[in-house]
C-alpha cells in the first residue's frame, strides 16, 4: 500500500467527554459498531458486558474487524455507524476533506505506566542494536501511515537512525510474532496481546511511545459527518457511555481482563501478567495534539487544531 492511498483510507477518531447517561423514557436505539479485538478497541466489549449499552438505552452490534481500512471502508459505505481507529490516520486525511468526525475517546498513552503495551522487537539473536542499525532493515507495522509507523519513524530520526532509510511493510498484530521469527522481517513495531507473544523469541529494542509525548490520546471512535448531523443524540450517549467505560477499565484491571479474553480469545494468564492499557475519559484537544504534530511531520501535511476535529452537537 503506497502512503497516499494508505492516507486516503485510515481514520482514527476521538472522544466527546460526557458523564453516564440513562435511557430513561428514551426507546432503544441501534448502532452498529465496527472495531479491531484487541485492548484499546475492547472499550465497546466492555460497556456491552457491563450493561452500560443498555442502561443508555441503546442496542448495540458489534463487528470484528482486522484493519483501519476495513473500517474506513465500512464506514464510508454506511455499513456500520461508528468505527476504533487511530489519532494520527484521521488527522493525516482531515485536509483531504473525507468526511468524518471524531465522536469518542479510546486509549490514551501515559507514560511511564502505558510504555509496556507496545515496543519495536528484533530476533533474539539479532545484530540490532540502536536504531542505527536498522538502516535498510524491513520493519513490520500495523499500517502504512497508522500511529506504530509513525512513532517507529519519529524513534529512528530521534535516536541516531534514519527513517527513509528503512523499509516498512504492513502486517496484522496477530501475525507479526511468527514473521519476526521466520525472518521474513527484521523488526516488528507490536502491542498487546501480542507483544509478548513476539518477545518469545524475540528482544525488545525500545518500549513506548515517549517519542510523540509522555501523554496523548492515541486511538478513538468516530463517525461520518453525515451520520454525526442526522444522529446527534445517538452521538452524545455513546459518547457518554465510553466517558463511563473509560472510568470503569481503568480502575477494573480484573474484570476488564476476563471481558477482554472472552472477545480477544487471549490467554487469561497472559493478559494477567502484561502491561495494560488506559483509556482516556475525556476528549481534551491538549491531549490530541502531539500525535497530530508528530503525523503531519511525517505524513507531508500542515498540522492544525485538533478542535477542528471533533464533532460539535448543537
Amino acid at each position: 500500500m503506497t502512503r497516499k492511498r494508505a492516507a486516503g483510507v485510515l481514520f482514527g477518531g476521538l472522544a466527546l467527554g460526557a458523564a453516564p447517561v440513562s435511557a430513561g423514557a428514551q426507546t432503544n436505539s441501534m448502532l452498529r459498531i465496527a472495531t479491531i479485538p484487541i485492548e484499546p478497541g475492547a472499550q465497546v466489549y466492555y460497556a456491552q458486558d457491563m450493561g452500560f449499552f443498555a442502561k443508555a438505552g441503546l442496542d448495540v452490534d458489534i463487528q470484528a474487524m482486522t484493519t483501519g481500512p476495513g473500517i474506513a471502508a465500512a464506514l464510508v459505505s454506511n455499513a456500520v455507524d461508528i468505527g476504533f481507529g487511530s489519532v494520527d490516520a484521521v488527522a493525516a486525511i482531515h485536509q483531504k476533506n473525507v468526511p468524518l468526525v471524531l465522536i469518542a475517546a479510546a486509549s490514551d498513552y501515559v507514560s511511564p505506566g502505558s510504555s509496556r503495551t507496545t515496543g519495536l522487537v528484533v530476533p533474539v539473536s539479532s545484530a540490532i542494536q540502536t536504531a542505527k542499525d536498522l538502516k535498510g532493515k524491513v520493519i513490520a507495522v500495523t499500517a502504512i501511515n497508522g500511529i506504530t509507523h509513525t512513532v517507529a519513524e519519529a524513534w529512528l530520526d530521534q535516536n541516531g537512525g534514519d527513517s527513509t532509510s528503512a523499509r516498512f511493510v504492513e502486517i496484522p498484530l496477530a501475525a507479526m510474532p511468527a514473521a519476526l521469527e521466520a525472518g521474513r522481517v527484521d523488526a516488528v513495531w507490536i502491542s498487546e496481546p501480542f507483544l509478548e507473544e513476539a518477545k518469545k523469541n524475540g528482544r525488545v529494542l525500545v518500549y513506548g511511545f515517549d517519542t510523540v509525548a509522555k501523554h496523548f490520546i492515541s486511538t478513538a471512535w468516530l463517525c461520518t459527518v453525515q451520520w454525526a448531523g442526522d444522529h446527534p443524540d445517538l452521538a452524545r450517549r455513546f459518547a457518554a457511555v465510553m466517558h463511563q467505560t473509560a472510568v470503569w477499565a481503568n480502575t477494573n484491571d480484573a474484570a476488564s481482563a476476563q471481558v477482554l479474553a472472552k472477545y480477544t480469545r487471549a490467554d487469561p494468564a497472559v493478559i494477567a501478567t502484561q502491561a495494560r492499557s488506559h483509556f482516556a475519559v475525556d476528549l481534551v484537544p491538549a491531549a490530541l495534539q502531539p500525535l497530530i504534530d508528530v503525523a503531519a511531520k511525517y505524513n507531508n501535511f500542515a498540522t492544525f487544531p485538533a478542535r477542528e476535529l471533533i464533532f460539535a452537537p448543537r
